[in-house]
């Protein structure tokens, strides 16, 4: 696997800073994004393979956008109560996976298993 570039949106900056910290240790370069605004613009600057986005900070409707914006992208959600309805909403959004935004090893597992994947999921 090629060493990914990671921007984090998350909605709650102590949230943000932990995960980050977390990343360090599985992606070459870990980015935050304080809004959804510098997320689309990290995404071509920083050549970003996975967005990791708080549901917080974006509805789904714009996960869909993210998706259709920046199709080899690989999505994974976060969110502090993600439930089972939260989860089919971000998968048919084009979302890789919908996980507890504390849930480090859960949320690697989503960025890494998708790389070369064809996003077939996201129609």
């Amino acid at each position: 696997m090629k060493p990914l570039s990671v921007v984090v949106a998350q909605s709650n900056s102590k949230s943000a800073d932990s995960l980050v910290k977390s990343l360090y240790n599985h992606f070459r370069v870990v980015q935050v994004a304080h809004n959804l605004g510098e997320l689309r613009s990290y995404i071509p600057q920083l050549r970003v393979d996975v967005a990791i986005v708080d549901l917080e900070l974006a509805a789904i409707q714009e996960v869909q956008e993210l998706r259709q914006q920046f199709p080899t992208v690989t999505i994974v959600c976060t969110h502090r109560v993600a439930d089972e309805k939260m989860w089919t909403a971000a998968l048919a959004a084009g979302a890789s996976d919908c996980c507890y935004d504390s849930d480090v090893r859960a949320i690697v597992l989503a960025a890494s298993h998708t790389q070369g994947a064809s996003h077939a999921h996201a129609a």
